[in-house]
């Protein structure tokens, strides 16, 4: 093992760092340079610790920016998902809407057709012409309820016209905002796709015995954050048992356990972290928001201390992450890209906070 793997390794973290920033929106820069080839002279110097936890580092930093971006592609989804239906809906309103003035004006017609056949006298004229005095009281009272008829007809006719007019521009608004969503769903797919690609490069670089270590080194982490969440003391005073709907979606949870991770599915055969977890509460019959951070925004939060099983855990700053407590310090989560379903501790990563979604 060569120092010119400890350099190539040093240029991929830092030609992955220029790609990340090319891949920022509304930044353009030239290509980076071709990655430089390692010298075969280069000493047997070993790649250390130090070397992969720099990997590591930003291996995390990436993932972390494409689970955001997930995010995001997820929220632009159901968005767009939701315009699409109301779209559907009001394109349905106009049809009915379009039927409703056109019998309104076919009754309109008929009443000009009446008028026309009688000689184009209105009926209060026909009315006083007439030398029949029964007919005249009969006549006055339909006279009154053909007015009242009309005027009727006029508002109903005007009412359908402003409906219709309503529908027509509540159809655009809904097409532009769909095609807002759109494009960010676009933009938010660029960045996941380059995030996890540049992870990937990154990762290329290291030979299996390298990556045994760096895989060694994550474990390491994550157990010493466990350790030192358990150290607090924390779950001695967790003790909160599973609703039954808990139950049915930590059940789901478990029987998904080795599925592959990827970003913005929701099932069957594979799942995002917040795919997981919103398809787990809605097999258990209480549907919740889509994304970890909408979870975070409109689940009721409950302190770590009072959490039970079923609960949802949210992880770092930005709610970019979310996972199911199970019970006794453990969660299940689908974790990222290259992972698949799995138990791990709750500590394991930094809390954000705790949400319940049949709270």
């Amino acid at each position: 093992m060569g120092a010119g793997r400890r350099a190539l390794i040093t240029t991929a973290i830092t030609v992955v760092c220029a790609v990340t920033v090319l891949a920022a929106p509304g930044i353009a820069f030239a290509s980076p340079s071709p990655t430089p080839t390692p010298s075969t002279t280069a000493s047997s110097t070993p790649v250390t610790n130090k070397d992969l936890e720099a990997v590591r580092t930003k291996l995390d930093d990436l993932y972390h920016d494409a689970a955001v971006a997930t995010d995001a592609y997820n929220a632009a989804e159901e968005q767009a998902r939701k315009q699409s239906a109301q779209i559907v809906e009001l394109a349905k309103k106009i049809v009915k809407g379009q039927e409703k003035l056109d019998e309104l004006k076919d009754r309109a017609g008929a009443a000009a057709r009446s008028q026309y056949r009688t000689g184009g006298l209105p009926d209060e004229a026909q009315l006083i012409l007439s030398d029949n005095p029964q007919a005249f009281l009969d006549g006055a009272g339909r006279i009154l309820q053909g007015q009242r008829a009309t005027k009727g007809l006029i508002a109903e006719l005007t009412r359908a016209q402003d409906d219709l007019k309503q529908y027509t521009a509540d159809a655009s608004t809904q097409w532009q905002l769909l095609e807002k969503n759109r494009q960010a769903k676009a933009a938010a797919k660029k960045t996941v796709t380059t995030q996890i690609a540049a992870a990937e490069k990154l990762e290329s670089q290291l030979e299996k015995k390298e990556k045994e270590r760096l895989a060694a080194l994550e474990q390491q982490a994550a157990l010493k954050a466990q350790t030192d969440w358990l150290d607090s003391g924390v779950l001695k005073d967790i003790s909160g048992k599973a609703s039954a709907e808990g139950k049915a979606a930590v059940a789901y949870a478990t029987a998904q356990l080795g599925k592959p991770y990827e970003w913005g599915a929701e099932g069957p055969k594979s799942y995002d972290c917040s795919g997981l977890t919103s398809q787990a509460w809605a097999s258990a019959g209480d549907p919740i928001p889509r994304t970890s951070q909408e979870q975070w925004k409109q689940l009721p939060h409950v302190d770590v201390k009072d959490m039970r099983p079923g609960d949802l855990i949210i992880y770092f700053d930005d709610a970019s992450h979310v996972a199911m407590y199970i019970g006794d310090g453990a969660i299940i989560h689908a974790p990222r890209p290259g992972r698949t379903v799995t138990i791990a501790g709750a500590g394991s990563m930094p809390i954000l906070g705790v949400v319940r979604p049949d709270a």
